[in-house]
């Protein structure tokens, strides 16, 4: 229960989750001053003898594991008959949560998150364990957004001699599970590279790519059923990341990556071909990380770049406002650059805001940070009018044009503008248009305003939420 100690050290603050064999807690270590994550195995398994020593087998595994990659054990001991496993406490959500609350991935981003999560995999496989339940509720993502694995609880040793777990034994996430797990069939290294292959597809899609109402429907898709493609859904996933994860759902063990070295290394050249390509990175963005402050860089040449390798790379979309009478704004002149500042959301229909905390990520200077909405069910509609990105020029201007960066291409937007941050906001252009991820031009109807709002009202095909890059205007 929340506010006991456990062996006079650990103070039990929240509960942060719970399983079919554990719940886990934050809390206070009196002993050293810090947080810390606490597992506890549920009190019906206490009296079972397999399901204690499981628990703290997984302690002792882990404990050997020292990896950025992986959580790390930090002590193990016993509470009035309960078992605990002490781990350092990661501040931040898990990978599930995080495709759930925003979609699909950056191609960039999905790359990089599973070469890490590929990284910690392989060094538990190089010390003899395999991980058997490798899902995005069991990669947590720290301050900075790096992936730590987690959750070793049916790990097993690659010797079989020495494994808990014998053929015939069904373990796992049937929504992430091999073919020859599902069956209960031997496991291996393979067994965790298909898994991580299915992680890498829903980071990409938002999706698993064999959903199910049941285990066994699932894993039956899972055993008879060829991986889909990722470029039917994500067409700027490029033919060879494709294929490689492709490979790593193979049917027959044999089929896949050798070793999850092998699939790490795979991943590894192909965000070696994006950074060729020009593709920005985004992990700020992808994981809320700790805004630094940087000074303000222009982003024009960014936007002549991605003009030139639009017809190569799906990079994003920029959307053009331009306004007619080129003349000097009444409130003040704009013949350079306006500096907008992006200072919260617009949500008048919603109410319960859309990560306005992170509005200022669409104006500062970094074009691989972003502002999201909030993820749709009902994508690409959003379910009402629309929701939008207020802007402060400081005072009132005359734009002659404003232009944004997406990672969402196909969302349709408009422009609307006022002289409060509360409204009300009026349409400064003609109607709204799509950003096909091209340009998109728009003729502003003229006045001086100091608010300019980019009011989205339908999101992308193949997107449940929108995102506003970075936004310049002159």
């Amino acid at each position: 229960m929340v506010g006991d100690v456990l062996v006079d050290r650990y103070e039990l603050e929240e509960l942060v989750g719970t399983g079919g064999m554990s719940s886990v807690f934050r809390a206070h270590d009196r002993l050293l001053d810090r947080k810390v994550a606490l597992k506890i195995l549920h009190q019906q398994y206490s009296g079972d003898d397999d399901y204690v020593e499981r628990f703290r087998r997984e302690a002792r595994s882990v404990a050997s594991l020292s990896h950025p990659n992986i959580v790390t054990v930090i002590d193990r001991g016993e509470h009035e008959d309960r078992q605990f496993i002490v781990f350092e406490y990661i501040e931040g959500e898990n990978l599930k949560r995080l495709i759930e609350r925003r979609g699909p991935a950056p191609v960039a981003n999905a790359l990089e998150l599973g070469i890490e999560i590929a990284r910690g995999l392989a060094f538990a496989h190089h010390q003899g364990l395999i991980h058997r339940d490798v899902k995005p509720q069991n990669v947590l993502l720290n301050g900075d957004g790096h992936a730590k694995v987690t959750d070793f609880g049916i790990a097993r040793s690659l010797d079989v001699q020495h494994g808990m777990t014998q053929t015939g034994t069904v373990l796992g996430t049937s929504d992430y599970i091999a073919p020859e797990q599902a069956q209960g069939q031997s496991v291996d290294e393979h067994s965790d590279v298909y898994s991580l292959g299915v992680v890498v597809y829903e980071l990409l899609t938002s999706e698993v790519p064999f959903p199910g109402e049941n285990f066994v429907a699932v894993a039956m898709r899972h055993i008879n059923e060829e991986p889909p493609s990722v470029r039917e859904k994500r067409p700027d996933v490029s033919p060879r990341l494709d294929e490689a994860i492709q490979r790593a759902m193979a049917k027959r063990p044999e089929d896949r990556f050798p070793t999850m070295d092998a699939f790490c290394d795979e991943l590894v050249a192909c965000l070696g071909e994006l950074q060729a390509a020009g593709t920005q990175l985004a992990r700020p963005a992808l994981a809320r990380p700790r805004r630094q402050h940087r000074p303000r860089v222009s982003p024009w040449p960014l936007l002549v770049a991605l003009a030139a390798l639009a017809s190569a790379v799906a990079i994003g979309a920029v959307l053009i406002l331009r306004n007619d009478n080129g003349g000097t704004p009444s409130g003040g002149g704009s013949g350079g650059a306006v500096h907008l500042r992006a200072i919260t959301a617009y949500d008048p229909i919603g109410g319960d805001g859309e990560h306005d905390a992170d509005a200022g990520r669409a104006t500062d200077g970094n074009p691989s940070t972003y502002w999201p909405t909030e993820s749709y069910r009902t994508a690409p509609s959003l379910g009402k009018a629309g929701v939008g990105l207020i802007l402060d020029a400081g005072k009132q201007v005359d734009l002659h044009q404003l232009a944004f960066t997406t990672s969402t291409p196909g969302l349709t937007a408009e422009i609307l503008a006022g002289n409060s941050p509360n409204g009300p906001f009026d349409a400064v252009v003609g109607a709204s248009q799509q950003v096909t991820g091209d340009r998109g031009a728009y003729t502003i109807g003229g006045g001086a305003y100091r608010y300019y709002v980019i009011w989205i009202t339908r999101l992308g095909d193949g997107f449940r939420n929108a995102h506003i890059d970075e936004v310049s205007a002159d």
